[in-house]
């Protein structure tokens, strides 16, 4: 299942990307049976484990190990946990939370906090389109990221008193609610989903674009797509769309775990995570503000 981060599409988390295309359809009684995974739409009709270059010759996911056949493949030394994620989630979200903090603390222009959002964009795209994910570059992203968004923040707030605070604990809600709906199986993230979220996407994007080329050479708010009712109604979707980025997000996650990724693809699972959860915020933000200014 592919995700929407360009993080996730681009190595390590698809087949081919990184680490085994372990999703194929097992035949019947062979050793891979009883596969959670074993239905995914990314299957491929050859050897699921063929052309691992993490793997050794003679791959014991490829042979038959008990407990893969209980779905369950052994952590190999080297390989990404979900403790690793977690703590480099948590280390690129603490720098965007500090660089947001001490921007709303000097009050930055917004002018400088556009230009760290530029800086942040070419960070985010270099990185993206690396064969390897890089520390610097990631936690790079999380500082600019982090000034850019105390900025407007900052500036929502003066329309908006308290909006801020409450996109932050809305983000946190989402981030909760979904995590949880996954786990649970309330979200079943497959093909159907995938290629509904994946089109959604695409039409939203096209439809900021059009707006903001009608706000720039029309002036005033182009298409009224990001005010006014329309504007709350289409930022709702927007942190709809965020949701369901996270439930991607949440199955390359899960996969590479599960399937052995090397340690240093957690460094790209925190990258995109931190993407997602900066698109769900500056969403709510912006229906938050919206909301009090009409009250």
């Amino acid at each position: 299942m592919r995700s929407r981060n360009p993080v996730f599409s681009r190595r390590g988390f698809t087949p081919g990307g990184g680490y085994a295309n372990f999703n194929a359809a097992p035949p019947s009684g062979s050793a891979t049976q009883g596969n959670p995974y074993a239905n995914s739409p990314y299957a491929q009709p050859t050897d699921p484990y063929a052309g691992n270059p993490y793997g050794q010759p003679t791959n014991p996911y490829a042979q038959g190990a008990p407990d893969l056949q209980q779905g369950m493949p052994q952590t190999r030394p080297g390989a990404m946990t979900m403790d690793d994620v977690v703590s480099r989630t948590a280390i690129t979200l603490g720098l965007v939370v500090v660089a947001a903090g001490a921007a709303w603390a000097l009050k930055l222009p917004v002018g400088l906090g556009f230009g760290a959002a530029l800086i942040a964009m070419v960070l985010g795209l270099v990185q993206s389109f690396k064969a390897k994910p890089s520390p610097a570059l990631i936690l790079g992203y999380a500082v600019f990221e982090g000034l850019f968004l105390g900025v407007i923040s900052q500036a929502y707030n003066e329309v908006a008193k308290g909006a801020p605070m409450q996109a932050v604990l809305g983000t946190v809600a989402v981030f909760a609610g979904v995590l949880v709906a996954y786990r649970a199986r309330i979200i079943n993230v497959n093909r159907r989903f995938y290629r509904f979220v994946a089109g959604a996407a695409i039409g939203f994007l096209l439809l900021m674009v059009v707006n903001m080329l009608f706000a720039v050479f029309g002036g005033g708010d182009g298409l009224g797509f990001r005010t006014g009712p329309v504007g709350i109604l289409v930022g709702v979707i927007g942190v709809l769309l965020g949701a369901a980025f996270l439930a991607l997000d949440f199955k390359q996650v899960e996969d590479g775990v599960q399937y052995g990724a090397p340690r240093e693809e957690s460094w790209l699972a925190a990258f995109g995570l931190t993407l997602s959860l900066v698109w769900i915020y500056t969403e709510l933000l912006r229906v938050i503000a919206l909301v009090m200014s009409d009250d």
